[in-house]
């Protein structure tokens, strides 16, 4: 058992939460009981993870995907206010971290997935916090793009959307989690030869096809498991509490 403001400052400092400009809070975005004794983790914080965290009988929900976001209306209405009523009423703690869980250079999802893909970090690009929140690798040997997709789909267990550029081997490539398709002009830029991204938009199609630049698209979800994982991991080894992640399936 820990105390929860112990937890928090914990995630806080080790994510580096003030680096970063968000379009959530991150840390602690619902507070429930002041001690925790069991974690379960998932990406968003949807009322299907709420309540598989109830019967798991968690104190403490971590999520990717939290609440409040700037372009969203502030209310507590509708089923956002159906979402925070089950977790005041079962005093469950709600701890966010969006872009820093993105970011980090250890347990943020894009260490993560070079890690699962096997890639060896050799530069970062684009915004937030330690040169940027996409990283960049360069393989030992070139290949070609639908072997890359191959790879990825297996690693992910889904089938990503392939944009081929032309037909350049793959030699240096750059990625970054969730609905990081308006970063690819800055992959681009930074002389990669695909980009993998969750998801794609139309003006991307048109990016690859005129620069010749691959786009893989693997899934926003399939994407964005990792940290989350990860972190609760550390979490559970640091304070000796039992965790638990918790797969609420997306397709997008």
């Amino acid at each position: 058992m820990i105390f929860t403001r112990d937890l928090v400052t914990y995630c806080n400092k080790l994510l580096g939460t003030e680096l970063y400009r968000d379009y959530a809070p991150n840390g602690l975005q619902v507070e429930g009981r002041p001690t925790v004794s069991k974690i379960v983790s998932g990406v968003t914080a949807s009322q299907r993870l709420i309540e598989a965290a109830i019967a798991a009988g968690a104190d403490l929900l971590l999520v990717h995907h939290g609440y409040f976001w700037k372009s969203e209306s502030p209310t507590l209405t509708g089923i956002k206010r159906q979402r925070i009523k089950l977790l005041l009423e079962h005093d469950i703690n709600l701890l966010a971290y969006h872009l820093p869980l993105d970011g980090h250079h250890q347990l943020g999802n894009n260490a993560e997935l070079g890690r699962i893909w096997g890639f060896t970090v050799d530069g970062r690009f684009g915004e937030g916090a330690n040169g940027g929140l996409g990283m960049m690798a360069t393989l030992n040997q070139p290949l070609p793009v639908t072997q890359l997709a191959e790879q990825i789909g297996k690693s992910l267990g889904r089938q990503p959307f392939l944009c081929s550029g032309d037909r350049r081997l793959v030699q240096k490539v750059g990625w970054c989690s969730g609905g990081a398709q308006d970063w690819f002009e800055a992959a681009i830029a930074a002389g990669v030869d695909a980009f993998i991204s969750g998801e794609i938009s139309e003006q991307t199609v048109h990016l690859a096809r005129e620069t010749g630049v691959h786009y893989i698209a693997a899934g926003h979800h399939a994407t964005e498991r990792y940290g989350v994982q990860a972190l609760g991991e550390r979490l559970a080894e640091t304070f000796a509490l039992p965790h638990q992640f918790i797969d609420i399936d997306n397709p997008i």
